[in-house]
């Protein structure tokens, strides 16, 4: 919403807005109150949803958070939630660039440092199960995009080169 209002300020500038331009201010009034109970209810979910993607994935992949004798359990949880959290404000503000801009392209910077493209690859498409277990269909397809635009831009792993 707000990398749309920057754009919209931007494009018309030293003209009126079309009705066009304008549609995306009305399409978000009236998804408003679902975004509003989507991020209230993700707030107040935010632990057990972490911790079921954890059992499926544990389930799936008991490895997947152990590196040679280190477990990265505490730190892909810190992890997590921090996603989660960016991923609740972009749902509500409807704001997936910003998202991208502000947070993704950082983020994935630190996980491709760290090798762990393939562990945010099984989280964010986890994540994606759990939520729609959580949620009401129209509430899941509010979080569902970015979680796979997380799961796109988090998970991927390198493009080897030849």
């Amino acid at each position: 919403m707000l990398s749309q209002l920057e754009h919209l300020s931007r494009s018309t500038d030293g003209r009126y807005a079309t009705d066009a331009d304008l549609q995306f201010i009305a399409d978000y009034v009236l998804s408003y109150e679902l975004r509003l109970r989507t991020y209230t209810k993700l707030r107040e979910r935010e632990a057990t949803i972490v911790q079921d993607v954890k059992g499926r994935i544990d389930t799936l992949h008991p490895q997947l958070f152990i590196r040679g004798n280190e477990d990265f359990t505490s730190k892909w949880q810190q992890d997590t939630i921090r996603v989660i959290r960016y991923t609740a404000i972009a749902m509500l503000l409807n704001d997936r660039e910003a998202l991208q801009e502000k947070f993704l392209f950082w983020f994935q910077t630190i996980m491709k440092a760290f090798k762990v493209q393939e562990s945010c690859n099984i989280t964010y498409q986890v994540m994606q199960e759990v939520v729609k277990k959580h949620f009401t269909p129209s509430e899941a397809s509010l979080l569902c995009p970015i979680l796979e635009l997380n799961r796109n831009l988090l998970g991927q792993t390198p493009k080897i080169r030849s």
